[in-house]
């Protein structure tokens, strides 16, 4: 999740204080080669997954001898690579797509730029097909270090996604404020505490937040994904909201007449969802007895059903893609991103 602007500078603060370059933090002065950023997005992304880091960052501004700041003319939001934006550009050269994100400050009236870069968290990133890290001070080839990938890929074994941050470092009532936690007691058919503690405490014990070491808290992959109020506040997991499109034929080059994305986490928003699906099913009219009744042309169940293993049965670690829902005259589709963990086979 992008930083708060005091973050940048208090992040900025204690890169300096430590007098020496810690291996997820890299110092430049000038340097705006887009190619070496790219490597750095790789290398720091994969050097912050060894190290248990959250993110790993470049700052432009910094001395790397004498950790003075000097300022920068590197202007990330107006540099290019060919006709494309850079940040564009890397994104393109990445694999897997992590998110990465500019930020630009004044230290000491003097600017400052930092790159804040989301560890790797499935699988070494690459850039152009290459995976880099860095090793001591130097950006090298993952790969020529065979026992430092080893020591990689065992981080990423104990870490599952749910358990990774959504958002970090914030106040409990900012955590309270961004989940539905009424609905989680609804759900559980459990009284809501009387007191706000009694609630940061229920949540940290569901690993729905959990408390760092300053004291603040962070919300989980898992909070943010079942009880968000707005997706969209997690820019991490906004692409993972389900979209429901109707079309008014029975193909894609129909026109669309309705589109909806369910905003909200998929514990709390499934009612609603299951309820706006089944308003644009088609439907036929049956008469039992004297009355004549509207019946859904899918049973809700059966559409219940579906819809839980579109939500379930996805690859979280897919960047930029998400379950989507399609409504023809005559079928409905439903798409979710990844290999299916079963293989599939012919009914016949």
């Amino acid at each position: 999740m992008p930083l708060e602007y005091s973050n940048i500078n208090d992040i900025i603060r204690e890169a300096r204080s430590y007098n020496t370059e810690l291996p997820w933090i890299e110092l430049k002065k000038n340097n705006s080669n887009p190619q070496e950023i790219g490597e750095y997005v790789s290398a720091l992304s994969n050097t912050a997954a060894l190290y248990n880091q959250n993110f790993g960052f470049v700052i432009w501004g910094i001395d790397n001898d004498t950790f003075e700041v000097v300022g920068t003319n590197f202007t990330p939001h107006k540099a290019k690579q060919g006709n494309q934006a850079l940040d564009l550009w890397i994104s393109t050269q990445l694999d897997p797509q992590i998110q990465f994100f500019f930020h630009r400050t004044t230290v000491d009236s003097k600017a400052v730029v930092l790159l804040e870069i989301n560890a790797a968290y499935s699988t070494p990133v690459k850039f152009r097909n290459i995976e880099y890290i860095r090793i001591g001070s130097n950006k090298m080839k993952l790969n020529d270090f065979p026992d430092t990938e080893r020591q990689l890929w065992a981080v990423f074994s104990k870490k599952s996604f749910e358990e990774h941050l959504a958002v970090e470092n914030i106040s409990s009532d900012l955590a309270l404020r961004l989940l539905d936690y009424p609905s989680y007691f609804d759900m559980f058919s459990l009284d809501l505490p009387s007191s706000k503690a009694a609630i940061v405490e229920r949540m940290h014990d569901e690993k729905i937040i959990v408390r760092n070491e300053s004291g603040n808290y962070n919300i989980t992959n898992l909070g943010a994904l079942l009880y968000a109020r707005q997706l969209s506040d997690f820019p991490s997991l906004e692409r993972k909201a389900i979209r429901v499109i109707k079309y008014s034929g029975d193909n894609r080059i129909s026109s669309a007449s309705k589109e909806q994305i369910s905003i909200q986490g998929y514990a709390n928003g499934f009612e609603a969802l299951i309820g706006y699906i089944n308003s644009m099913l088609p439907v036929n009219e049956i008469i039992e007895t004297a009355l004549r009744k509207n019946v859904p042309m899918y049973p809700e169940l059966a559409v219940r059903e579906l819809i839980a293993n579109l939500i379930i049965h996805q690859d979280f670690y897919l960047q930029g893609t998400g379950p989507m829902v399609e409504l023809f005259s005559n079928r409905m589709e439903i798409t979710n991103p990844g290999t299916p963990l079963i293989e599939k086979k012919p009914l016949y």
